[in-house]
């Protein structure tokens, strides 16, 4: 693997092992090798969310297929927008037993009594959701393996390339990352078409950022935790 290739894959990879992490406590407590609460695991999604940003931040400069001048397309920018309004939309009405892996408690802060605590937890939560995730997920996800599939000099391969393999092995992957499956899909579809009609990374990580903010703030004034 390139360089290249591993300065996309490594902030996944972290972020991937923190859930990993986080679901071994969980599997400890339950078996009463740990006395942990579900209000001191919270704490593990701040060193999360600023682990991965700093890798980013650290390997920016290396991304070149982030363009910030690509939301000067007006057009492309507004479609964005929109999209990421509409997988939120089904997302949360995307939640049917048979398309969901396992169960998932969600981000619950108020477990949290200390108001500022909790606070500063809702906080981290969003950062990492609406600024970190996005970034870190597209970078991997729709600029790194959807042209890896195509071919493993994944650099030769232009941004918004289309395949049918990429397509398809790259929405279904999305999906089983995330604990409901179909939305998950969905949502991989949707941006993955999105970078095919604008060839942006830009454009995708705007669209599932605003996705993210919009579910964010639905969870908050719905108490919906499990979409957290």
């Amino acid at each position: 693997m390139s360089r290249e290739g591993w300065i996309r894959i490594i902030p996944f990879a972290v972020f991937m092992g923190f859930i990993g992490l986080q679901q071994g406590l969980q599997w400890a407590v339950a078996q009463g090798m740990l006395s942990l609460s579900g209000e001191q695991l919270l704490y593990l999604y701040p060193i999360k969310a600023l682990v991965v940003a700093a890798l980013l931040f650290l390997f920016m400069r290396r991304y070149a297929e982030l363009r910030w001048a690509d939301f000067k397309n007006l057009s492309h920018t507004v479609g964005s927008i929109l999209l990421g309004l509409l997988v939120f939309v089904l997302w949360i009405n995307m939640d049917w037993g048979f398309a969901t892996f396992g169960e998932s408690q969600g981000f619950d802060p108020t477990l949290i009594e200390s108001g500022i605590l909790r606070n500063n937890l809702i906080f981290f939560r969003l950062f990492g959701a609406v600024l970190v995730v996005p970034i870190m997920e597209e970078l991997f996800w729709r600029s790194f393996l959807l042209r890896y599939i195509i071919d493993s000099n994944f650099m030769a391969v232009r941004i918004g390339t289309y395949s049918l393999a990429s397509f398809a092995v790259g929405s279904l992957l999305f999906g089983l990352e995330h604990n409901l499956v179909l939305a998950g899909v969905m949502a991989g579809v949707a941006y993955s078409l999105l970078l095919y009609w604008t060839r942006s990374i830009n454009q995708c990580i705007l669209a599932h950022a605003v996705t993210n903010l919009v579910l964010g703030g639905y969870v908050l004034q719905s108490g919906n935790w499990q979409f957290w």
